[in-house]
């Protein structure tokens, strides 16, 4: 039975990998149509990042000297960026206005910097400006959460051109064929493989097979954490092997230092900084203890309808953010961390609660409601790209 599972999955690894060959192959081959001269003209302004500051390799978004992630959370009345009606690919669990949430608050916050201001996203923009590239989340369901709220906005601002949405297994490839753009979403939660063996499903922290996948994509974001917690029956293996030892189970943190440091030696492997462009989305927090903002009712994310203040609220680092700083900081190729982790800490009530999971009545602190905190995470990766 084992042998049977495994052998399906590999066929089915087979499968992914030869669509996403397909894709890339259809989007150089449509490349070759255009002007060579403005195309490379156009890449060059791309892969330029001119106003980011770099320490140790790793970009730090900032505009002449601001901070993008020191801010707060503010009303604003042009928000949301998008109505999910118009946008029927949208996942029902992410879709809380449609399953029933009253509230409408959360939908009207927009982050602001404290010293300068985020460039408004522009669709449009965005389209025109990556034609003919591709793009690729890889990660658990938070990078689907992202996924899909870059692929609504884009929608969004463009509502007449024509896209597509094919999933073959755990590649979800979302295209605009008119800018030959090309939007995809990897499902890989823990970056490194999990495999079937003999003795059950082993989670092998320094191996990613499944890295076939992000070679040749032109903007790769990455991210990796909720799941390395799950216990129990949610605890997708059974034994983790650290180099030639098997464990039964490991400091999850520890673990999870070591996964990432597996993907950091491919990125230094495998990543042409001049031709491809790598960000970690960073640590997307959960609201599960109500005791860590200071409401002692012990509560979580139910009922939350307001956000806490960045000027009152200053939340402790993630231990798992910590691991991310340090293993980026560590790496030799340029890398982007999309800091999100303490602004998302701030949006108590931005999650579904009850209002998620295909409307089944579970609590659901984790994942963001759409529109809502993940269309900010895709204005700072716009931000980021656009500097020139």
């Amino acid at each position: 039975m084992m042998g049977s599972i495994i052998m399906i999955r590999q066929i089915l690894a087979v499968v992914v990998f030869l669509l996403l060959l397909l894709v890339l192959n259809e989007a150089k081959g449509n490349n070759n149509n255009n002007n060579n001269i403005e195309h490379h003209d156009h890449f060059n302004r791309f892969v330029v990042h001119g106003n980011n500051d770099i320490i140790n390799n790793t970009r730090i978004i900032t505009t002449k000297g601001c901070d993008f992630w020191d801010g707060n959370w503010v009303y604003d009345t042009s928000y949301p960026l998008y109505d999910t009606l118009k946008c029927p690919f949208v996942e029902k669990e992410f879709d809380c206005v449609q399953n029933g949430r009253p509230d409408k608050l959360y939908l009207k916050l927009r982050w602001q910097p404290t010293s300068c201001k985020l460039p408004r996203f522009d669709g449009r923009d965005f389209l025109t400006r990556f034609r003919g590239k591709s793009i690729m989340f890889v990660g658990d369901s938070l990078s689907l959460n992202q996924w899909q709220s870059l692929t609504c906005m884009l929608h969004t601002a463009n509502p007449l051109v024509q896209y597509k949405s094919v999933r073959v297994g755990d590649l979800s490839v979302f295209s605009f064929p008119a800018y030959n753009l090309k939007i995809m979403f990897s499902r890989n939660a823990f970056l490194v493989d999990i495999v079937g063996t003999s003795v059950g499903r082993v989670l092998q922290l320094d191996s990613v097979r499944g890295a076939t996948l992000w070679k040749n994509v032109d903007v790769l974001i990455f991210n990796t954490w909720h799941w390395w917690l799950h216990t129990g029956r949610k605890q997708p293996w059974d034994l983790i092997q650290d180099g030639q030892v098997l464990v039964k189970d490991m400091n999850r943190l520890v673990a999870y230092e070591k996964a990432l440091n597996t993907w950091a030696k491919w990125v230094d492997t495998n990543v042409d900084p001049a031709k491809t462009r790598v960000f970690f989305q960073g640590v997307s927090p959960d609201h599960n203890n109500a005791t860590e903002w200071g409401d002692m009712s012990g509560r979580s994310c139910s009922g939350q309808a307001k956000a806490l203040s960045g000027l009152s609220y200053k939340p402790g680092p993630h231990p798992a953010e910590l691991v991310v700083e340090r293993v980026v900081r560590s790496i030799s190729m340029p890398v982007t961390l999309l800091n999100v982790t303490a602004l998302s800490q701030l949006r108590k009530d931005g999650h579904p609660s009850f209002y998620g999971h295909g409307g089944h009545r579970d609590m659901d602190c984790s994942h963001w409601c759409l529109a809502g905190v993940p269309d900010t995470w895709n204005i700072l990766l716009y931000a980021s790209l656009i500097q020139n």
